[in-house]
């Protein structure tokens, strides 16, 4: 971690943030706590770590990025 005031530390999270209340929360009406965390944390788990296609990633999802990385190993 670098030091206090240094902007740096939050841009990821930051982004993330940006992401999720874009592509979720802003376009749902959640009618209990329960039901947001529920679907937050699946929009976490399920498609923004395993499904959603990221520009650095070369626009591969992390599980497609994953997978290629493996392959890349086993055949070299």
């Amino acid at each position: 971690m670098s030091r206090r005031g240094n902007c740096f530390d939050n841009a990821p999270v930051e982004s993330f943030w940006g992401s999720l209340k874009n592509e979720l929360v802003y376009h749902r009406k959640f009618s209990t706590r329960d039901q947001a965390c529920k679907e937050i944390t699946e929009y976490i788990e399920i498609f923004y770590n395993r499904q959603r296609t990221q520009e650095r990633l070369d626009y591969l999802s992390p599980a497609a990025f994953t997978q290629r990385f493996h392959l890349s190993k086993i055949a070299a």
